[in-house]
């Protein structure tokens, strides 16, 4: 008899994969649920295929978590490569490759710098930004005019770390929907030449990090304040509604309550509780 390919119960799991180049971020995310051999599983932070590096991963109810996760600023690696251009502004639709001016390598090390602050940009029409519930990486791929509107990202670091001649490679610490390779141009705009992203690896999203895909509790990464509750511990089991008084922060917002076996989310408003999420099991 043929064993399935899914036949585990479902589990809560919260991981950081490593995606690699020239995939897609659902297309690894279909690879990883059939590794843990659970199909209930989802991603947050899409990396266009050309890029590679930290993609969280969350299994069962923890897919639910990813709107409360501490997931920014996001620090990216990106090499450029000088005297190419392309159509995605990576290495996937390379147009030309011509040679290019040295560089002062001081003045590379003062417009990374020049970097820091809020730019306003177009997205790449080669990226994961959707349009029409469409990728607009699928549509331009297709041969179909892709308009992107104007957006804005916030840089918050920079780091130069190297250049050898064409290639530049630095790091940028970002906002959430900033675009590396708009970035990248506007360095190299700003020193006057013509490039194109080679190498994007995303280091990190906020606290996560990849480390061999452990195992990590999700109560650590959620950006979301403790409460006490000193009520029946069975009103959250069961899902009935919670009496303000016995909560111990009376405050209007957003809030842990955490059992050993299980936590929820919950809001307080105009002296009300509701759940967001309940009895997400540990």
């Amino acid at each position: 008899m043929q064993k399935k390919l899914y036949d585990k119960e479902p589990l809560n799991k919260l991981v950081v994969v490593n995606k690699p180049m020239f995939r897609t971020s659902n297309s690894y995310l279909n690879e990883i649920k059939r590794k843990y051999r659970n199909k209930k599983a989802g991603f947050s932070g899409t990396l266009d295929p050309f890029a590679c590096g930290c993609l969280i991963v969350a299994f069962g109810q923890y897919s639910k978590l990813f709107n409360y996760l501490k997931k920014t600023p996001k620090t990216y690696r990106a090499v450029i490569w000088l005297g190419t251009t392309s159509e995605s502004l990576d290495i996937e639709n390379v147009i030309s490759i011509n040679d290019e001016k040295r560089l002062d390598v001081n003045d590379i090390k003062r417009e990374i710098k020049n970097l820091v602050g809020i730019h306003e940009y177009y997205p790449p029409k080669f990226s994961a930004k959707k349009i029409d519930g469409k990728r607009a990486y699928d549509l331009a791929r297709e041969g179909k005019d892709v308009k992107m509107k104007k957006s804005s990202m916030q840089i918050f670091d920079t780091k130069f770390i190297s250049y050898n001649h064409p290639f530049i490679t630095f790091e940028s610490t970002v906002s959430e929907g900033s675009y590396i390779r708009s970035l990248a141009q506007i360095l190299l705009e700003s020193l006057d030449v013509k490039g194109t992203l080679s190498y994007l690896n995303r280091l990190n999203e906020g606290m996560f990090f990849y480390e061999n895909e452990k195992d990590l509790n999700p109560l650590d990464y959620l950006d979301i304040e403790h409460n006490i509750y000193t009520g029946e511990k069975s009103f959250f089991e069961n899902g009935k509604k919670i009496s303000l008084e016995f909560l111990e922060n009376k405050e209007e917002g957003t809030y842990i309550v955490k059992f050993e076996e299980f936590f929820s989310i919950i809001q307080i408003i105009d002296n009300e509780v509701k759940y967001l999420l309940n009895k997400v099991n540990l």
